[in-house]
């Protein structure tokens, strides 16, 4: 039976299926077990708290009275402050007109959408990737999913895209990428930024340019050899054709704090702009001048992120070396390197494999659960992150977990695969 209560597009919205895993956690907490939890994409403020510049700042901020309407393009201090900041740390200078304070950055990136897509047009994303399936649907627009592989680190490449891109409207990018934790290289992203160009130069006088929208939010979390690119350090002439996507939400673990902001096109972030007014989807304004006083201050921001870093880097190792040890042991367990931001790629080549009660292993969700319920270990698998057929991988997150915490997991993880039975192995 049709829902004629709400409209179509509500009616057919998919939830998120990490709600849904975090609805399981949930339960077997309250019930007692222990649960390493490695599904949330946020931080424990008891592991990462932020910065206590920030905090004060805020509470300075709403004592003074900074608690009406914000502009709806943002407190001018701090679009101010989002340019000095990318000039001093990444050699790119912006106009005043091109920066967009949001509530966080998901405004910014369903603004950007809304801007720029039209029901029908064609939006190019690579699976898997972060929730783009669900913005091109609340826009209307048709979906060009790009299976990447993991010989790519899951990255979309020149290749893989050249075809996608005729005639499409938006391509959403991400790097470091959630939910891999792998990040472009400057050669790999470079290539892409000529096919964009050369895409939007075929294109007759009358047809609207190909955008990009690349999302950076993760960027000043880069570990290793890995450095951070953008487009237009790389291409400057892409800033005619891209819209970024930044904010505190990740950088200094204030996910809560809700304030982010974009960069792009004067023209487009206008419209942006007019967008995020009308929906009210304006950053507190308390938070906006405290966020501006923290990007003002070099000093503190080297301050925390020294140690922020070095918490989620020795995390992320703990949890690659568990894995590489497993696999050196013979176990059907592999992991991507560390690249970015708080997340592990890991494929637990489960499938087919039987449970102590005789259960069959045949889908990733069926590995997902076993996981959770024998050894307490929660984690995502890429299908809810848009990749289709059951791979193995999984997106495995340290923003909320001890170094810990993953090191005792381990034994029971091992555990819990060592119990399951090959297929076609010989029972006695």
């Amino acid at each position: 039976m049709s829902n004629t209560r709400v409209s179509r597009t509500a009616a057919g919205l998919v939830g998120s299926e990490i709600l849904k895993i975090a609805s399981d956690v949930r339960v077997m907490v309250a019930q007692g077990t222990t649960v390493c939890n490695l599904t949330v994409g946020d931080f424990s403020s008891v592991e990462f708290p932020i910065p206590e510049f920030l905090e004060q700042q805020i509470v300075a901020a709403l004592a003074a009275g900074e608690t009406n309407y914000p502009p709806s393009d943002g407190v001018l201090r701090l679009r101010n402050a989002v340019i000095e900041f990318y000039e001093r740390t990444v050699g790119l200078r912006y106009p005043l007109e091109s920066v967009l304070v949001t509530g966080g950055s998901r405004p910014g990136i369903y603004s950007t959408y809304r801007a720029l897509v039209d029901p029908g047009d064609a939006v190019v994303y690579p699976v898997p990737s972060w929730n783009n399936n669900h913005y091109t649907y609340l826009v209307g627009a048709r979906g060009v999913p790009v299976l990447c592989e993991a010989k790519d680190a899951f990255l979309p490449t020149r290749r893989l895209l050249e075809p996608a891109v005729r005639g499409a409207r938006l391509l959403a990018l991400n790097s470091p990428l959630n939910p891999c934790g792998t990040a472009f290289s400057e050669e790999s992203l470079a290539e892409i930024c000529d096919l964009v160009l050369e895409e939007n130069d075929r294109r007759g006088e009358g047809e609207r340019p190909l955008f990009v929208l690349y999302d950076q939010v993760y960027w000043t979390l880069t570990f290793g050899a890995t450095r951070h690119v953008h487009p237009e350090m790389l291409r400057p002439e892409m800033a005619r054709y891209t819209v970024t996507i930044d904010g505190i939400s990740k950088a200094f673990a204030a996910t809560g704090v809700r304030v982010g902001w974009t960069t792009g096109p004067a023209d487009v972030t206008a419209r942006m702009a007019a967008i995020v007014g009308h929906v009210g989807a304006w950053a507190p304004r308390a938070e906006q001048v405290a966020t501006a006083a923290l990007l003002e201050s070099p000093a503190t921001i080297d301050a925390y992120h020294l140690a922020m870093k070095a918490g989620v880097q020795r995390r992320l190792d703990a949890l690659y070396a568990g894995v590489t040890s497993l696999s050196e042991r013979g176990y059907p367990i592999e992991a991507i390197p560390p690249m970015g931001a708080i997340y592990l790629s890991v494929r637990f080549g489960l499938h087919g494999r039987r449970t102590s009660d005789g259960a069959t292993l045949a889908s990733d969700e069926d590995i997902r659960r076993y996981l959770l319920e024998t050894a307490g270990v929660a984690i995502v698998p890429f299908s809810a992150f848009g990749m289709e057929g059951d791979m193995g991988w999984f997106r495995l997150s340290v923003g909320a977990v001890s170094v810990e915490e993953i090191e005792s997991a381990f034994g029971r993880l091992e555990a819990a695969i060592g119990a399951l039975v090959e297929e076609g192995a010989l029972e006695g």
